[in-house]
């Protein structure tokens, strides 16, 4: 007889794998009402705080005031709003590319431009610690995946000197790995490329808007923007609103239009988070962007100095992504609500999330945090790792 759901949920609440949601009322800020009581919120994406920024509520206000709320099909059908086609050439001046698309979430995006760029005959080369979103589109393409070993470049010479390929290689990495908070090797994984004839795809999910000079990734960090064919990353992180997107030659983006099947077959964005999205990319590529930059760099490093100085190992992590590792499923969880009890909301992360025996707290820096923020959380993670035997 198959096991019900209900025993495997048990099965799950006694392995401490069980996930429920919490309730946050109010806004997206650094401090947050969560379940009734007030919290420092130390797990949100919304690093540079433009969530709730006063220019990206009045674009929507006003996109929903003169388009209406929804779009009200796919785009191939009629679903192309002005606003949708104003997005992406932003996106595209943004990111220095001749083109860019527009998806629903990350997760589309990359379950759909994958399979569009690679099939049966083809290769896909992945990083280990890719998100779960890359590996999926993988897996939807039925190209063969090799994964090599996280940020090895060595391993993943080896593996394309030795797969026989049909058709196209296709190396994807995210720019920032989102559980980890490193950063993929570029200058090596562009050389690569070249040497292999292979596309490069990167998942800035977490770099857009908060890493290089002016804001536009990892990429630009590491000085390779213009050797990326494909640069993938979302508009609900340090954006502030909500969708991805894809920016690439015309030719790649025309492809997508004709191939990438979760954008043929979903009602495309509506407009008040269009024009939000726009007024976020024009904000971040002003001078109030380059500063609120500045302060999160700053906030990271008073953050992450301090958890170091207290003896908790961060993982290797070079962005505002600062996990605490912990290691066994119940007692990270344990330490995520007691200091949850602390007045400190962060989450704890499990299998399958990451590989067992690595889970850890998922702590993440925002712009808007005051240095009396950071300086109390470092100090209740202190106090909880101490009580826990974790430090």
């Amino acid at each position: 007889m198959p096991h019900t759901f209900g025993e495997e949920l048990e099965s799950l609440r006694e392995e401490g794998l069980f996930r429920t949601m919490r309730l946050l009322e109010g806004s997206q800020s650094s401090r947050v009402v969560l379940d009734g009581r007030e919290a420092l919120l130390l797990c949100s994406n919304n690093y540079l705080g433009l969530a709730a920024h006063p220019a990206l509520k009045e674009a929507a206000v006003k996109a929903v005031e003169r388009y209406g709320v929804g779009s009200g099909a796919a785009r191939l059908v009629s679903g192309n709003m002005e606003l949708h086609e104003a997005l992406e050439r932003r996106i595209a001046a943004f990111k220095g590319t001749e083109a860019a698309l527009v998806f629903n979430s990350g997760y589309g995006a990359n379950t759909g431009i994958i399979p569009a760029i690679a099939g049966k005959g083809d290769v896909i080369f992945s990083d280990r610690l890719n998100h779960a979103s890359i590996v999926d589109g993988a897996l939807l393409s039925r190209a063969r995946l090799v994964r090599y070993p996280h940020n090895d470049m060595a391993a993943l010479k080896r593996l394309l000197t030795a797969t026989p390929v049909e058709g196209r290689r296709l190396i994807v990495t995210d720019g920032v790995f989102s559980m980890d908070g490193d950063l993929a090797r570029f200058t090596e994984l562009v050389a690569l490329k070249k040497e292999f004839g292979a596309l490069l795809m990167v998942d800035d999910a977490h770099g857009t808007g908060v890493l290089g000079e002016t804001g536009r990734g990892s990429a630009e960090l590491c000085g390779v923007t213009a050797d990326i064919d494909i640069q993938m990353g979302t508009l609900g992180k340090a954006l502030g609103s909500f969708g991805a997107y894809v920016a690439a030659s015309t030719e790649i983006i025309d492809y997508l239009v004709n191939r990438a099947r979760s954008f043929i077959f979903s009602t495309s964005l509506p407009p008040a988070v269009l024009a939000a999205s726009i007024a976020a990319i024009d904000l971040v590529d002003s001078p109030s962007g380059r500063k609120l930059r500045e302060r999160l760099a700053k906030n990271v490093r008073l953050f992450t100095d301090g958890l170091q100085a207290a003896g908790f190992d961060s993982m290797g992590s070079e962005t505002q992504i600062v996990p605490v590792f912990v290691g066994e499923a119940a007692q990270t969880m344990e330490f995520s609500s007691t200091l949850l009890d602390e007045g400190i909301y962060v989450q704890g992360i499990r299998p399958p999330t990451v590989p067992a025996g690595s889970c850890r707290l998922r702590c993440t820096v925002m712009a808007t945090h005051t240095e009396n923020d950071l300086e109390q959380a470092v100090a209740a993670i202190t106090r909880v790792g101490k009580k826990l035997r974790v430090v």
